[in-house]
């Protein structure tokens, strides 16, 4: 067991306590994202202010200021004309939420990481690991203004592209989290069969293949088309001529939003029968209660999942049941994480931080 300091092992249940605080806050902050954008709200706030604008405005004449700015780029002009400054608070209010959740999880993250290292708290490796996620999360500002940015001058919405990478690196950072995490615990040894192992960490690949395609759906608005089940489009299996007429062909795998649909949908049959099938597995290998139970709870969660995904189709993309979809979402990316997490990991955990204080010394 790599050895800690008991001045470490005292600080393990702050530590995971500020970390699971910090999930919260992202879990959350993507779910706001995800209600942003439902309600056409991201383009709202045309500047980054990363101090100043903390504050809304607060009166008459700073809304009419963010109004008059607001009217200057063309989803205003091609969508909102004659948008009242009531509607406009609407969607502000949205946005300004958004981004003050991602100051308040700068803050709530860097404060205490900044107390931890003061008090000797962190082992070597685990400050790595949270100097990453911190670096990580302020990449991630940047990347969301880089994505409002798209859709401030020649496009009426943001790019798709700016979207997905907006979205999957603050799913990124909270795998991150939860990874780190779930690495503080103090845990027995697992043997569990090597093929589990790869599936396991085939099923977190494919998850975040989902998380992408799903973005690049939102991005489209390709979920309020097609809006029929098993079919699409008229076919199970839509023509090669519809799904690969733009040149070069690859573009359609992006731009297309009957084929980006379409690849959502296939890559989510894929990872249910890979779920359900690490599942089988698991309880045929026998290989421990705590990789079982992972194994049905992440089954059961992809089962709920893509249940979700088709009556939010076949409803056109209702906002409370497409939130809902994305919370679960969030819920598989959790459970996949933590199951990858308890296959791979060597005991004890490479952290050396979970270990009881008893075995300090």
């Amino acid at each position: 067991m790599i050895g800690i300091s008991a001045q470490q092992a005292r600080h393990v249940s702050p530590i995971r306590w500020w970390l699971v605080s910090i999930a919260t806050l992202i879990a959350l902050m993507v779910l706001v994202g995800g209600a942003t954008r439902l309600t056409e709200s991201g383009l709202s706030i045309v500047e980054w202010k990363p101090v100043t604008g903390t504050l809304p405005p607060l009166n008459q004449e700073q809304w009419t200021q963010a109004f008059d700015a607001y009217k200057t780029i063309p989803q205003y002009r091609e969508l909102n004309t004659g948008m009242t400054l009531g509607e406009f608070k609407m969607i502000f209010w949205w946005e300004w939420s958004h981004r003050l959740l991602g100051r308040v999880i700068g803050v709530a993250y860097l404060l205490p990481f900044l107390w931890f290292l003061w008090r000797g708290a962190l082992s070597a490796d685990l400050k790595r690991r949270l100097w990453l996620i911190f670096g990580l999360g302020a990449l991630q500002g940047a990347v969301g203004w880089w994505m409002v940015a798209s859709g401030l001058s020649e496009r009426v919405e943001v790019s798709q592209y700016r979207l997905a990478t907006h979205l999957v690196l603050a799913l990124l950072i909270f795998a991150g989290t939860v990874w780190t995490l779930r690495r503080l615990a103090d845990r027995p040894a697992l043997a569990a069969p090597s093929r589990l192992k790869i599936t396991g960490v085939a099923l977190l690949g494919v998850t975040f293949v989902q998380l992408y395609l799903g973005a690049l759906v939102a991005g489209l608005r390709a979920g309020r088309i097609y809006n029929t089940w098993p079919d699409i489009d008229g076919a199970v299996i839509p023509s090669g001529a519809r799904l690969f007429f733009e040149e070069p062909w690859w573009r359609n795998l992006f731009d297309n939003a009957l084929t980006v649909q379409f690849e959502h949908r296939m890559v989510a049959y894929a990872l249910l029968v890979l779920a359900l099938l690490h599942a089988v597995d698991a309880v045929r290998s026998r290989a421990g209660s705590a990789v079982v139970e992972g194994a049905l709870w992440l089954a059961a969660a992809v089962t709920l999942q893509a249940t979700l995904g088709i009556l939010t189709l076949l409803n056109q993309v209702p906002t409370a049941l497409a939130l809902t979809h994305q919370a679960v979402a969030i819920a598989v990316l959790t459970l996949a994480v933590l199951q990858a997490e308890r296959l791979l990991a060597r005991q004890p955990a490479v952290d050396g931080i979970g270990a009881r204080l008893a075995t300090v010394g």
